[in-house]
């Protein structure tokens, strides 16, 4: 192993994990946070058509590979007439397949809790709307914090195939210089560690965030 290459390609990898996936992967995941949101309220709503809406983004955002949606928004949309920048290929098409993982996760998560805190705005006068924003969500919120940081986790490491649409982020940077070392096991190695390390982190707050909401939560 060649120990020199590994500490000295470990800056360009970072500050691509600092410049390129971190933020890409917040971007993507607070987009897809939104989307799932507004999904999840179109899912258990009366109306048909939203509830139909719903359910079939759903079906086909987890029922396709997400390197095809990737794929088919960088390089298929063109054939359209619709050619956008590797950047913004990359963040609408992770954004769409968290929201379609994210909503079932949000729906799940409303849906647990009791029917009588409906009433409960009800009684006091609220709309359907305020109950939701004002009483359900909130504590919607405390269940679904664990698959939700669970979901963000995988975005962090799925973000590694923006690579193949010309996004520089950190894996990208890896396979430049490993395409130049002719050092490819070390280098890939290497930046597989970094996911790791990041994942780690992430997985520690996750579990520091659990116990604060666990705190409030009756058992």
């Amino acid at each position: 192993m060649d120990l020199d290459l590994f500490w000295s390609s470990l800056g360009p990898l970072l500050l691509g994990a600092i410049q390129g996936t971190i933020p890409l992967a917040l971007a993507s995941f607070a987009l897809g946070l939104l989307l799932a949101l507004l999904i999840a309220v179109m899912r258990i709503s009366s109306n048909k058509l939203a509830g139909g809406v719903a359910r079939a983004y759903i079906s086909i955002i987890r029922g396709t590979p997400l390197l095809v949606q990737l794929f088919v928004i960088f390089y298929g949309l063109p054939a359209i007439g619709v050619k956008l920048d590797p950047w913004p290929s990359a963040i609408i098409a992770f954004s769409l397949n968290v929201g379609g993982y994210a909503a079932e996760v949000i729906r799940a998560a409303i849906l647990s809790v009791p029917r009588g805190q409906w009433e409960a705005g009800h009684m006091i006068g609220m709309s359907r709307n305020q109950t939701l924003l004002r009483i359900i969500l909130p504590q919607a919120a405390r269940v679904s914090v664990p698959p939700l940081s669970n979901t963000f986790i995988s975005l962090v490491k799925d973000s590694s195939l923006a690579s193949l649409i010309l996004v520089t982020e950190m894996f990208k940077v890896a396979q430049q210089v490993a395409a130049f070392s002719q050092e490819f096991m070390l280098l890939y190695v290497e930046a597989a560690l970094i996911y790791w390390v990041i994942c780690l982190i992430l997985s520690t707050a996750q579990t520091r965030v659990e116990k604060r909401l666990d705190r409030y939560v009756a058992h």
